[in-house]
């Protein structure tokens, strides 16, 4: 794509609808250094209205990247694609299971099948996104790994497991023969705002606060008391993770043909225990004194048993402040909070490489909570 005798770049971003893959759509299209093309793939067409969504540069396609003909008709004219952004996953089956692995191999096979051939020429960098749970087991801790306080990119995989993750890595190397570069970005926690995300943090914290204010009930913490006082995760605003997608596929010096993995964190460590209170005080809810603060804490509390049955009082809620029209499992995942606050090791990632490389934005835990609840409001999502 030229434009004015200039050439532009063109995204195709997969996963556009999630926490991450909203914020890259919108940093490329708004890029004041240079022109994007952005085409923003996925299942379903987003609900909420947007400047993004308005700009004549972005074009939406709907496609289930699970059915290869479906993907073949709607992909395979996507000719001048430049960039590749893989931030998507395929979540029907258990994460530690051969199927799993199997599906999310099929659908990137079937988009690489699509678009490979015709664009692959002008293919400049295809960025995977992963997880830090790329150094352990998704199902707990590999004794490889032991010994390790903060993950690096060079820690060997975990042995003996089916974590999909090595299964796209291996597709990919396959795939694009030494002849394409691409790289790996591997978040935490990630802190955005979606209404199609599985694992949406913001939603569910934003979701609990809220019915606890409706309810006047108090804003607990369930979890271990290890994960409530103890740095137990690393956390990863979809801001910096997408920036860092952008500064890997666009910096010719530090691109790998081999691919080149980099951990993605806001890069300041927390403790719950310090920040919980701050949480409920932004989402409008009274808090005990700071001397009073575990009172919040609650090891026998679980979100799914405490929360499972509320989605009628949400759909209340949404009437009475106008909200989006939202189910509540659209915004919140009440077992993935319970898992969260329990976590049976440390899921820390060290920043070494990406600051020695010269990528230094870096966010506060509590800040990025605090804007994406803003974002959340402003979108109509929560009150």
């Amino acid at each position: 794509m030229e434009k004015n005798g200039e050439k532009s770049n063109v995204a195709a971003i997969f996963g556009v609808s999630g926490l991450v893959g909203k914020e890259l759509a919108k940093r490329l299209l708004l890029n004041s250094s240079s022109k994007w093309k952005v085409y923003g793939i996925a299942r379903r067409k987003p609900n909420e209205k947007s400047t993004i969504i308005s700009n004549p540069n972005y074009h939406f396609i709907s496609c289930n990247l699970l059915n290869p003909q479906e993907t073949q008709e709607k992909l395979s004219c996507l000719d001048d694609v430049t960039h590749i952004f893989w931030v998507t996953w395929a979540s029907q089956f258990p994460l530690d299971s051969k199927e799993c692995c199997q599906q999310n191999k099929e659908m990137m096979s079937n988009m690489l099948n699509a678009i490979l051939p015709k664009a692959k020429l002008g293919l400049n960098h295809f960025s995977l996104q992963t997880g830090i749970k790329h150094y352990l087991s998704l199902q707990g801790p590999d004794p490889l790994c032991n010994g390790y306080f903060f993950y690096h990119e060079q820690c060997p995989r975990s042995s003996n497991v089916n974590n999909f993750y090595y299964v796209l890595e291996d597709l990919l190397k396959e795939r694009l023969q030494g002849k394409i570069p691409w790289s790996v970005h591997r978040p935490g926690l990630i802190m955005g705002s979606s209404q199609t995300s599985l694992y949406n943090f913001i939603g569910s914290l934003c979701v609990y606060g809220t019915i606890c204010k409706k309810l006047k009930i108090p804003f607990i913490f369930g979890g271990t008391k290890e994960c409530w006082e103890e740095n137990y995760i690393d956390s990863s605003d979809a801001r910096l993770v997408a920036e860092q997608h952008i500064w890997a596929s666009t910096n010719s010096a530090i691109q790998s043909n081999n691919g080149q993995a980099f951990n993605a964190v806001n890069g300041f460590s927390f403790r719950w225990k310090e920040i919980w209170a701050d949480i409920g005080l932004k989402l409008g809810l009274e808090m005990p004194k700071k001397q009073e603060e575990n009172m919040l804490f609650c090891e026998e509390f679980r979100f799914a048993v405490s929360m499972g049955d509320k989605g009628g009082l949400w759909k209340e809620i949404v009437r009475e402040e106008g909200l989006v029209k939202t189910e509540m499992e659209d915004l919140a995942n009440w077992e993935f909070l319970d898992v969260l606050f329990r976590l049976p090791i440390r899921m820390l990632g060290s920043r070494d490489k990406i600051d020695k490389l010269g990528f230094i934005m870096r966010y506060q835990t509590l800040d990025s909570i605090v804007y994406w609840i803003d974002a959340m409001r402003q979108e109509k999502l929560i009150p």
